[in-house]
């Protein structure tokens, strides 16, 4: 992975990606509540600042997840949406669980999909991980295309996998593996 000077972890033509910080809560918070719309019923990112506190410092403060936000290089760094490894697994597995969204303002420019692309370099580079998948509701066409462009392949369907918005909700589970050294 390319040194990137700034406060990007790495970068894209169009996207940087650069960890969660609770000095972005106004930002992220204000685009968390302009998006409900698109968001629901699949996703529910922290929408007050006490949330996202919350939120953060949860994901900072544990080592079996990182987070990223994506943010628009030529719009002076505004976040445009964001990617999670959840549930990450060392040892034999090296393995992690996404959890994504992009804002309404972003929604359909393909910058979820390139950060996509920077988040799962950077899992299987400096994060030394194997394997990323990918939990993704089947009336959820927007997401089934994003991990499917990512190169996601599809694994499988979890009946009551995941407890969402007030019940279990079926998943398609999607899945990606670091090439193989020298393919």
């Amino acid at each position: 992975m390319p040194y990137t000077p700034g406060p990007y972890l790495t970068l894209g033509p169009r996207v940087g990606l650069r960890p969660f910080s609770l000095a972005d809560a106004g930002e992220f918070t204000a685009r968390a509540r302009e998006s409900q719309e698109l968001h629901r019923p699949w996703l529910f990112p922290p929408c007050t600042e006490e949330a996202y506190a919350g939120y953060t410092g949860a994901l900072l403060g544990d080592p079996a997840r990182a987070g990223f936000l994506v943010c628009e290089r030529e719009e002076g760094g505004r976040i445009a949406g964001f990617v999670n490894i959840n549930n990450i697994v060392r040892g034999a597995f090296r393995s992690g669980a996404l959890g994504y969204g992009a804002f309404a303002h972003a929604a359909g420019r393909g910058l979820l999909t390139e950060a996509l692309g920077l988040v799962t370099a950077y899992a299987f580079g400096p994060l030394e991980l194997h394997r990323l998948e990918a939990n993704v509701q089947p009336g959820n066409a927007a997401s089934r295309a994003l991990v499917r462009r990512a190169g996601f392949r599809l694994e499988g369907f979890s009946p009551a996998m995941l407890f969402i918005d007030g019940a279990w909700r079926d998943h398609e589970r999607w899945a990606v593996t670091a090439p193989e050294p020298g393919a």
